[in-house]
């Protein structure tokens, strides 16, 4: 009898021991920072948007020079030519505004898209450190709450130093 509560007790602590999982913490926002490849990115989406800016102006100026045209001729315009070039000011607005709403929505696709290979990267770099480190699970720290992290389970310096990327003096934890 003894022997088999033995056995059932070494059973359950073997159990117990290898079911247990080791879980680790990420900065991945601090390391997309840090990449290099991050300055050619951002320089990348300004110059995008940049062109999306030109082309919103030249809708702005084609905008202000009719108001600007109304403005002077109003007075001896007929009425039918006014209610004329009021619809097609509005129609201008709504193009403008629209405009708007889609450049933003470009902004972001295009930075996405940008983005997409350096979060790629990082990834692979994540997982290939958690292998080699036996984790079991990878927290992102970025857009989270812990109450607590032990800082011997984060792995951003390993995964810094895996992207061969050089931590900054300052910034050294």
């Amino acid at each position: 009898m003894k022997s088999k509560i033995i056995f059932i007790c070494i059973a359950l602590l073997s159990t117990i021991s290898i079911a247990q999982s080791k879980v680790g913490t990420v900065d991945s926002e601090y390391i997309i920072k840090l990449m290099p490849e991050t300055a050619i990115v951002s320089k990348r989406s300004q110059a995008y948007g940049a062109r999306l800016d030109s082309s919103f102006s030249i809708k702005v100026k084609e905008y202000q020079t009719k108001i600007d045209t109304l403005n002077k001729n109003e007075k001896t315009m007929e009425t039918s030519a006014k209610e004329s070039t009021y619809k097609e000011l509005a129609e201008m607005e709504a193009d403008i505004k629209k405009y708007q709403l889609n450049a933003k929505k470009l902004m972001k696709i295009k930075s996405d898209e940008l983005m997409r290979p350096l979060y790629k990267k990082l990834s692979e770099a994540i997982a290939l450190v958690s292998k080699s480190e036996n984790y079991t699970q990878i927290l992102t720290i970025s857009g989270n709450e812990f109450a607590y992290l032990d800082v011997n389970f984060d792995i951003t310096e390993l995964v810094i130093k895996s992207l061969g990327i050089e931590i900054p003096l300052a910034e050294k934890k």
